[in-house]
């Protein structure tokens, strides 16, 4: 037997490994268009957890749970089936804590944490609005990575299947987003290696501007 497998045997883990499953998480937001009369909620919104790829989490995900805001009834909510959502009205903005349960009990959960958005602002990202029913959404991409996984874990991750055999997509272009954020990084970087080039000709200049006057003090010097 060799040594890589005895590492394995004797950790239970799969050394070397690193599984990424990237995911989306975020909160939809739908107005009524006017406060409602028994308790003055203004929205429905609907607060999720999803994988960002067309395939079925539930294969390595036990549950997630949700901590909504003290004022709901019930304000840990768990759901242990997709969609992985809460469903819910109200009136304000709190941040809710998204925390992720896999199948092996020994791969320590995965806390998220989100702002409920209701209305648009400039956050980051900005929250968008979409459809006929003026449907604000608020999604982020993230990716959990499973590094060194137990032999169960990696099978799991593995062995996934796919949610729909239609159309898969989300309501934020995260390729169109990818693509920006890396042209702006690039823009970024030239800006910036053009400022150094700038500063180091203004060095140069500097130094040879300090040994012209050191020569010509020299000069004047020996004059007298």
């Amino acid at each position: 037997m060799s040594e890589s497998q005895d590492s394995v045997e004797a950790s239970g883990r799969m050394k070397g490994i690193a599984i990424v499953k990237p995911i989306v998480y975020g909160n939809l937001a739908r107005p009524f268009g006017k406060k409602r009369e028994e308790d003055g909620h203004t929205h429905e919104w609907t607060v999720y957890a999803k994988p960002y790829k067309n395939e079925d989490m539930s294969v390595y995900v036990k549950k997630v749970q949700f901590k909504l805001h003290d004022s709901y009834p019930n304000a840990t909510r768990v759901v242990s089936k997709p969609p992985y959502e809460v469903t819910e009205t109200g009136w304000g903005e709190f941040e809710v804590v998204i925390k992720i349960y896999f199948e092996d009990p020994n791969e320590r959960p995965v806390t998220l944490y989100h702002v409920l958005k209701l209305f648009p602002s400039s956050g980051a990202p900005a929250p968008v609005v979409v459809g006929p029913a003026k449907t604000l959404v608020c999604e982020y991409y993230d990716e959990i990575i499973f590094q060194d996984p137990s032999l169960m874990m990696q099978q799991l991750l593995t062995a996934t299947r796919q949610i729909t055999l239609g159309p898969y997509k989300h309501e934020t272009d995260f390729e169109e987003k990818r693509a920006k954020t890396e042209a702006a990084v690039a823009n970024a970087k030239g800006k910036v290696k053009l400022e150094i080039e700038d500063l180091r000709d203004k060095l140069k200049l500097a130094k040879e501007t300090i040994v012209r006057f050191r020569l010509e003090i020299e000069k004047v010097q020996a004059l007298h």
